[in-house]
């Protein structure tokens, strides 16, 4: 679980980093209210990235405790 969990977070980030260089180049043409789409869209890959990592790191935890 923890793998998978790790991945889409990883996903998310990626998603995320792709929606802001997106919106940034609308911004850069003077397009802000598709810029403001992609900064929206960046904004919600990033929060599921941080609830996949925040899920990746208690089960890391729980995994961690276990082999004690």
């Amino acid at each position: 679980m923890s793998k998978e969990t790790h991945t889409k977070a990883a996903e998310h980030h990626d998603n995320a980093a792709k929606a802001h260089r997106t919106a940034a180049e609308h911004h850069e043409k003077g397009d802000h209210e598709t810029a403001h789409r992609h900064s929206t869209a960046a904004h919600e890959h990033s929060a599921q990235a941080h609830r996949h990592s925040t899920e990746a790191h208690r089960s890391s935890g729980e995994h961690r405790a276990a082999k004690k």
